[in-house]
């Protein structure tokens, strides 16, 4: 099946990633395009003027909005049961991160509720969250385990995150977050946790029934040092899933280098960075990902977004939506947070949202990009620029998203804004 996509006002060109430097700033824009897909993928795009002639079995009328991919949000914790509200109204009050993590709140709350949820509760709790972020853009997401917190609990969440994959439009990509903090019954005993959290069979199965991709660990204070983050992540790599780190978000941990040494395909957060890491970065394979939602929840100080930009480092920017540090499920609404916090232009911030995002998930060969061959996830918007979407904070300016070459949601009230 042949789609046309035309009267596109202003088409961006997101190249395929890792993108840095002059492109990850200036990504091409072609004005007055037109897309032409052929079944699930991209097959040409350009000037109006120069579409390929022919027939086509269907056309889309972009209406003179701004075309764009897809959004990747490649950091997430939407598969979650309860909510945390209380935390929120603490930390308004003064209590920080790790005050209430100590108390017996964060990680471990979340752990309690998810424990005593059923497959069919995650997944009912996480569809309408999913919904959410397919109406704002995002067309694939990256989902952690972590809030169960024992084998029977994480591989529970994988089931749910499994179930949502098959249910949602939405492409989702399993991580096992293992490895998230050391339960209550694990206190003083966290190298013991480890080991049953990477039990043989466990992470047999989980890699067998194509549960998850990916193996991520918290490497932090309160959590995971680096020895420990380091046999975790090579126990889950032996049995195929690709490592993954949290790092730097609250000390300087070391989480990053050993991103690095383990050659990860992403260090997440990075708020504590220092600049020697990141020249040591530049040097490697893994992908700077931002969360500049947490800084805004937490009022904590961001990611020094502009030297990593600097150092010609491919940043991504992701949601981390999570029902402790982050309640935030709009990739837009982080684009337009990156702008005010971390200083990055909304373009940068859409190719980090595309092109670096896919990278962080190893899919950069297939979506992020407005490429021939690549899977055609687009978004048409009621905006006619991306300067203007970033602008327009909190307002919903996607219009159609689709999805592998198929209109899957039209946001009709947005038209027109």
């Amino acid at each position: 099946m042949n789609t046309l996509i035309n009267n596109i006002r202003q088409l961006v060109a997101v190249p395929p990633g890792p993108v840095s430097g002059e492109a990850f700033s200036s990504p091409p824009v072609i004005e007055n395009a037109a897309v032409v897909l052929e079944d699930d993928r991209i097959a040409w795009f350009g000037q109006a003027e120069e579409t390929p002639g022919g027939s086509y079995d269907a056309t889309v009328d972009a209406d003179g909005g701004t075309v764009v991919p897809g959004l990747v949000d490649c950091h997430t914790h939407v598969v979650f049961a309860g909510s945390r509200e209380n935390e929120y109204v603490q930390r308004i009050g003064g209590a920080t991160y790790l005050d209430i993590m100590h108390a017996g709140g964060g990680i471990r709350s979340s752990m309690q509720a998810l424990r005593r949820a059923t497959i069919d509760d995650l997944v009912r709790c996480a569809a309408p969250r999913l919904r959410r972020m397919l109406a704002s853009g995002t067309t694939t997401v990256e989902a952690k385990t972590g809030y169960g917190l024992t084998p029977d609990d994480e591989f529970k969440t994988l089931l749910a995150i499994k179930r949502l994959a098959a249910e949602s439009p939405i492409d989702i990509v399993g991580t096992f977050l293992g490895a998230h903090t050391i339960p209550p019954e694990y206190d003083g005993r966290s190298d013991e946790y480890i080991r049953a959290i990477t039990d043989e069979m466990l992470l047999s199965r989980v890699r067998a029934d194509g549960l998850a991709e990916f193996a991520d660990v918290f490497c932090e204070r309160g959590a995971f040092n680096v020895e420990q983050s380091r046999h975790y992540l090579s126990k889950c790599v032996r049995h195929g899933l690709k490592p993954k780190i949290h790092s730097e978000q609250i000390t300087n941990s070391g989480g990053t280098r050993l991103a690095i040494e383990l050659e990860a395909v992403s260090a997440d957060h990075l708020e504590c960075i220092d600049d020697e890491t990141i020249t040591a970065m530049t040097g490697s394979k893994t992908i700077p990902v931002l969360l500049p939602g947490c800084s805004f929840f937490l009022d904590t100080p961001p990611a020094p977004a502009r030297k990593l930009i600097a150092a010609g480092l491919p940043v991504a920017l992701a949601t981390d939506c999570n029902p402790g540090s982050c309640m935030i499920e709009s990739l837009p609404l982080i684009m337009s947070i990156a702008a005010s916090l971390l200083k990055m232009t909304p373009m940068e911030s859409l190719v980090a949202c595309t092109a670096n995002a896919a990278a962080a998930i190893a899919r950069a060969g297939s979506i992020g990009a407005i490429a021939p061959g690549y899977l055609a996830d687009l978004l048409i918007l009621d905006v006619p620029n991306v300067n203007r979407w970033a602008y327009q904070v909190g307002v919903n300016a996607v219009r159609t998203v689709i999805k592998r070459g198929r209109v899957v949601l039209e946001n009709w009230e947005n038209q027109a804004l």
